[in-house]
């Protein structure tokens, strides 16, 4: 009796290592839109960064998990994944630049301001619910 197919289980672990690559590739987008490195500020104990860059990473994966719901298939599924991603960016550069225009908000993060970082964790989770269910029409 065989309760799982191999090609069900081959299946799986594409999703699964598509789904990792698009977290990997959303890290490494999301580092282009700051001047300082998150991890070597998250090593030192910076929480505020580790929000920012934690909410966007949830937010990409609140996508993600709609998209592998939604799609028809593998490459359609990655391409939305994209999309997920470019939409957390360009968001962020929207309360960056033109939201909070006198506010530097890379430079409060980077600076441990946790109420901003958190802020910006808050904003990356909303982005990816409001991406998701936009995704499921």
């Amino acid at each position: 009796m065989d309760i799982i197919s191999l090609g069900s289980f081959l299946h799986f672990l594409s999703y699964v290592g598509t789904g990792l690559l698009l977290l990997v590739i959303g890290l490494i987008a999301f580092a282009f839109t700051t001047k300082f490195s998150e991890w070597e500020l998250i090593k030192q104990g910076n929480v505020a960064v580790a929000y920012k860059l934690w909410g966007k990473v949830i937010g990409l994966g609140i996508t993600i998990y709609t998209v592998w719901g939604n799609s028809m298939n593998l490459l359609d599924a990655f391409i939305w994944g994209i999309v997920g991603i470019v939409a957390q960016i360009v968001v962020y550069l929207i309360i960056e630049y033109i939201l909070t225009p006198k506010t530097n908000l890379a430079r409060k993060v980077e600076e441990g301001n946790v109420a901003v970082g958190f802020s910006l964790f808050a904003v990356g989770i909303a982005v990816g619910l409001i991406v998701a269910g936009s995704l499921t029409y």
